[in-house]
């Protein structure tokens, strides 16, 4: 008899997580994401978050933790999910191609000291790298979220958080355990005007 696939997924995820939780050198990624957002926000910047498919959805729900709240009543911080805007999304697919969709987005909206955080599961997604290589062209603190086979983002990213896992699920799931603590440190650093730890 094959094993329940719910609980299967359950198992599966479960260990992906232990694997996160248990690495040192991923949880210092993370926290050093939360300084680069907690930097930028202070500094007056905001938060750009780029995606396709159901990593469109997570940047959309990571954003709105940002601007409206995490769990802290708190003044709104500056972050826009690029993957909202279908006159802009579908203009520029027209007339540049589908891989300048959000390039064309970060050279408009970018500034100096911005974060431009993407994710891919895959790291190998082209309208992603060329965001990346806009972001850095322009000066934004570059972010990329991905799982084990997307390690070659690494030299795109200031960076770069790999969830230890090659299951696209399983990976969104740990991209947004790790997006909910690196939003609950931000929130934490400037509604309490402390400094992260």
């Amino acid at each position: 008899m094959s094993q329940n696939p719910i609980a299967a997924h359950f198992q599966q995820s479960l260990a992906a997580l232990e694997l996160a939780a248990n690495d040192a050198a991923l949880l210092a990624v993370a926290s050093n994401i939360a300084r680069s957002i907690i930097d930028a926000i202070r500094s007056g910047n905001k938060v750009l978050l780029i995606g396709n498919g159901g990593s469109a959805a997570d940047a959309q729900h990571l954003a709105s933790e940002i601007v409206g709240r995490y769990k802290k009543e708190r003044p709104g911080f500056a972050a826009i999910a690029l993957t909202t805007d279908t006159s802009a999304l579908t203009a520029i697919a027209n007339d540049y191609g589908f891989e300048q969709i959000f390039a064309r987005q970060v050279e408009s909206l970018g500034q100096p000291g911005d974060v431009l955080l993407a994710l891919s599961t895959s790291g190998r997604s082209p309208n992603i790298l060329a965001a990346l290589a806009a972001a850095r062209g322009r000066g934004l603190v570059t972010v990329g979220f991905t799982g084990l086979k997307g390690r070659s983002l690494h030299d795109a990213c200031d960076h770069l958080f790999v969830a230890p896992s090659d299951d696209t699920p399983v990976i969104q799931q740990i991209h947004m355990t790790a997006g909910h603590a690196i939003c609950d440190s931000v929130e934490r650093a400037l509604a309490d005007g402390a400094d992260d730890k």
